[in-house]
């Protein structure tokens, strides 16, 4: 959810919490296995187990409605790139955000006693993260929390939205090439063109009409596909004939283990709702997966015999450096990529797409004979794009 710290006590009791405000125990006193897992410590009577998080996705560590971005090094023009500031004796996160908040900027930048507020910019991208450590002055205002210094800035992103990238529009001429932004069925095509939508300004189209998607603001959903006012079209076509009718393609890989899931929970819950236990333990799931596995291959490999210009982009890769990856699918649709926009884009990337992670499945839906034809279909993929000289698939989508 976000917290810093977590405490294990009493062998089945779990707190979170931004700080830890406790002297140290001795480790011994830390001596109850955990109820659900005998062989680790899960703290003791009146006694905690703690654990720093360090996260994968800094951005999922939320300080009250802020969202922490990471300790940063003072922008050159530090006045042009954060160009609100407000000099804070008392200083604290919670001040500091409040203050950004109110002068309606998306960050919020702690620089010791000076808070500064600004844009996301190619004068402060937030790219180049620095160690926290370097970040770890205490605030003078809250004893627990660290505030920054003059050199090392720590940034929070606020709950303002940055509409530097929200504006969106037909193309005002009739686009002279058909783009496919094609991908299997839960690889993460509706997430990609809402990040087109606000990188480029313009609405996608689609192969297809879904309702709800167009009722979410993909205005394009209506269009006919071959309308010529959206900058591409979602597909999850994989016929010869139908690959051919377009001129490029954006083609979305995503580990098939994910992507199966995905989609299962779309079919039987919604674009962001979930598959009932009762669908994963029944029929439902064996049929789903060999049916939908072997498409998962074709599809791909379709799309690299018969497309024209086809540009590769993993859903992993997108999600780990989402400004250079849009940044190429950006140049494909043939337009000029506007660095602030991109920037902007990064702040908002999540949108109304994503499934909440509260009702993942407590165990592994797949089978070892699934794991090992879904193993078969990932080494052919693989194997196709080393053949056009591309990188292969990310190590990940191999199972432990």
């Amino acid at each position: 959810r976000g917290y810093l710290y977590a405490g294990l006590e009493f062998g089945a009791e779990c707190y979170c919490g931004h700080k830890v405000q406790a002297p140290n125990a001795s480790e011994s006193e830390c001596n109850m296995g955990c109820k659900g897992e005998r062989s680790s410590t899960c703290g003791g009577a009146n006694r905690l187990s703690i654990y720093r998080l360090e996260l994968a996705q800094e951005s999922a560590r939320r300080y009250g409605s802020a969202i922490f971005r990471g300790c940063f090094r003072r922008p050159d023009n530090v006045s042009i790139a954060l160009p609100a500031s407000q000099p804070m004796p008392n200083m604290s996160v919670d001040k500091c955000v409040d203050f950004c908040t109110e002068k309606e900027f998306p960050l919020s930048a702690l620089a010791g006693t000076v808070c500064r507020c600004g844009f996301p910019t190619t004068l402060f991208p937030l790219h180049e993260r620095e160690d926290e450590q370097l970040c770890a002055q205490r605030c003078t205002g809250e004893e627990f929390e660290s505030c920054g210094t003059a050199e090392f800035l720590l940034v929070y992103q606020t709950q303002v939205q940055d509409n530097r990238c929200m504006d969106r529009r037909f193309l005002p001429t009739r686009s002279k090439q058909l783009v496919a932004l094609a991908s299997f069925p839960g690889a993460g095509n509706t997430w990609a063109r809402h990040l087109i939508e606000l990188a480029t300004g313009f609405y996608t189209g689609s192969y297809y009409f879904d309702g709800s998607l167009y009722n979410k603001g993909f205005k394009g959903e209506r269009d006919h596909w071959r309308s010529g006012r959206t900058i591409c079209i979602k597909t999850h076509e994989s016929g010869q004939k139908e690959i051919e009718s377009f001129d490029a393609a954006i083609l979305l890989i995503r580990n098939p283990y994910k992507a199966l899931m995905a989609e299962f929970n779309r079919k039987y819950g919604g674009h962001i709702g979930f598959a009932a236990h009762a669908h994963w333990r029944g029929k439902e799931w064996p049929e789903f997966v060999a049916n939908y596995a072997p498409w998962w291959a074709t599809h791909t490999l379709d799309w690299l015999r018969f497309g024209r210009r086809v540009l590769v982009v993993h859903f992993e890769d997108l999600k780990r450096d989402l400004f250079a990856q849009l940044k190429r699918m950006v140049g494909l649709l043939g337009i000029a990529a506007c660095e602030d926009r991109l920037l902007c884009v990064e702040g908002q990337k999540d949108g109304n797409f994503k499934r909440s992670g509260l009702r993942k499945l407590e165990y592994d839906p797949y089978t070892p004979e699934m794991r090992k034809v879904i193993s078969g279909y990932i080494r052919t993929v693989d194997a196709a794009l080393k053949l056009r000289n591309l990188s292969g698939v990310p190590d990940d989508y191999y199972p432990r």
